[in-house]
């Protein structure tokens, strides 16, 4: 249970939780530098990380397969705890359909760190992310 750098006023904080301390670890070094980043390796250890932890966390980055506590199981607490909370579950899983609560998201592994990024950012930041894409599409022609 971590935080992994001094929160900076306007950033946005992101809790990831992941029982695989390889992807924990690569998950948290493509997000250090544009968010404030708490990382615990069990959705116990998440929870923990999320009642101590007074500012607000602007998104649950939770694995959907964990032990003891799955993801749907981790989302549905905090987010009775943190309403305002995003949640983003990220999973392997192919085995069927994945029925998630209304405004969850789901982020299919393996992904690239820009797959992220764009979620992560139109979940937080909506407004600043449609900017962005405006901005964007004027460059083509």
């Amino acid at each position: 249970m971590e935080q992994t750098l001094p929160l900076q006023d306007n950033q946005k904080t992101v809790l990831v939780v992941d029982d695989d301390a390889a992807l924990l670890k690569v998950v948290t070094s493509m997000l250090v530098r544009d968010y404030n980043v708490l990382r615990a390796s069990s959705g116990r250890e998440a929870l923990q990380l999320s009642r101590s932890y007074s500012p607000a966390i602007h998104l649950l980055l939770s694995d959907f397969e964990m032990p003891e506590m799955n993801g749907i199981a981790l989302a549905t607490q905090i987010s009775v705890e943190r309403p305002q909370i995003k949640v983003l579950l990220m999973s392997g899983f192919t085995g069927g359909m994945l029925v998630l609560n209304e405004g969850w998201h789901f982020l299919p592994k393996p992904f690239i760190a820009s797959q992220l990024h764009a979620l992560i950012a139109g979940l937080i930041n909506p407004e600043e992310s449609r900017k962005a894409q405006r901005a964007g599409s004027e460059n083509f022609v």
